[in-house]
């Protein structure tokens, strides 16, 4: 049980460092770009563009604020968050646990971001004529695959259960 368990967490540790890896690399190319040539705005095609922004928000730009002290106490719950993240992931005994850190290593990411630079890079921007997407990272894409993964798992072992109780 103690070696399943060691190998589990393991696994846990290598697709955390495995995203966060991921999200820091794209974000240190781009700010490469910007402090290069002063900016980043690279046409990919007529639908994806990198445009670099700076976000003090939370995931796509919600709650920015000027002020410190509103700046920090989000990142405070947005640790406490992550704590809790953690926590549900080793003790899930299923397939949730990997959706868990899934949505771990992009939120550390991010996290990481906060704290060093006080504000997260931003660069992906998804648009369809002269509608833009709200501009995102490589962290929130883990972050909303994690999640949107966990509601269906959710949703299925539910349904399931509910099948089983009739």
């Amino acid at each position: 049980m103690t070696k399943f368990l060691n190998k589990k967490i393991f696994f846990y540790f290598l697709i955390t460092l495995l995203i966060f890896t991921l999200d820091r690399i794209s974000k240190m190319y781009v700010i490469n770009i910007a402090e290069t040539y002063g900016k980043v705005d690279i046409y990919i095609n007529q639908f994806i563009n990198i445009i670099l922004v700076w976000n003090t928000g939370i995931g796509f730009g919600l709650l920015s604020f000027e002020k410190q002290f509103a700046y920090n106490f989000i990142t405070l719950i947005i640790l406490l968050v992550n704590i809790v993240i953690l926590y549900l992931g080793i003790k899930s005994n299923d397939f949730k646990g990997y959706l868990f850190f899934i949505i771990l290593g992009g939120s550390l990411g991010n996290l990481f971001d906060r704290i060093y630079y006080s504000a997260v890079p931003d660069f992906i921007d998804i648009n369809y004529n002269d509608f833009h997407w709200f501009i995102f990272n490589v962290a929130d894409i883990f972050i909303t695959i994690g999640i949107v993964c966990l509601i269906f798992v959710e949703l299925l072992f539910n349904k399931k259960e509910n099948l089983n109780e009739k």
